[in-house]
């Protein structure tokens, strides 16, 4: 589970790709009030890419930055919130929300949060990282993550769940310069963000199959608010 939650099930997963779009519009409008040009916004940029890879439509991709460049004459107004908390048997969580109405986020994640429990701020982030996040998978079979780390100036890799791609970190100044080397080194950039990784992970053996699926069935509850953009958690593997 590592660093950023993501479900388990490919039926969950194809489910809920109309919210990956929802999700990535608004990433693409907040980048966006930088500038609507990828090319001179890094931020930008690497949110577009991801859209791309995912086939969001280009109509909606293109609708998104207009908007949030302000070309559309529509106000745009979201505000990035961090709830803070605990899965059910104590495993840490970190929600990044992107909301345009704080007072209606608030009392749903602490709805959200009862069969666990929601922090204050600092909390639980002291026990997290941020640190950019690479998502990359090898472009041919000599692709070797660990030379691609070290020459793309990575701090750190590992490996991105049960596919053959792996998850290069970095410095968060770094995020587009590594981005951008990953290709030289053999590798397809799948996505680029700044995230949370956990510091002292909650070991899985140490819970019950029927403790896993709880902290599974309440992180599935938080992930389907739509006003939530990540949810980061420390739980190892």
């Amino acid at each position: 589970m590592g660093a950023q939650w993501k479900a388990k099930h490919k039926d969950l997963a194809a489910n809920a790709k109309g919210r990956l779009f929802g999700k990535l519009a608004k990433e693409i409008m907040m980048a966006a009030r930088n500038g609507a040009d990828p090319a001179s916004n890094s931020r930008l940029r690497l949110v577009v890419e991801q859209a791309r890879k995912v086939s969001m439509p280009k109509d909606t991709l293109d609708r998104a930055i207009k908007k949030g460049a302000g070309l559309t004459g529509e106000a745009v107004h979201f505000e990035h919130v961090i709830y803070e908390g605990f899965a059910p048997h104590r495993v840490p969580v970190m929600v990044e929300c992107l909301t345009d109405n704080v007072n209606r986020t608030a009392p749903e994640m602490r709805v959200l949060f009862r069969k666990g429990q929601l922090g204050t701020s600092g909390s639980v982030s002291w026990d997290f990282d941020h640190v950019g996040m690479i998502e990359a998978e090898p472009a041919n079979a000599t692709a070797d993550p660990e030379v691609a780390a070290i020459e793309a100036g990575a701090q750190d890799f590992e490996p991105a769940g049960e596919s053959n791609a792996t998850v290069f970190l970095t410095d968060p100044t770094d995020l587009d310069l590594v981005s951008r080397a990953l290709p030289a080194q053999g590798f397809t950039v799948l996505s680029a963000k700044l995230g949370y990784k956990p510091k002292n992970p909650v070991d899985p053996a140490s819970l019950s199959a029927a403790d896993l699926e709880e902290v599974e069935v309440f992180l599935a509850a938080i992930d389907a608010n739509d006003d939530v953009q990540n949810v980061y958690v420390g739980l190892a593997g």
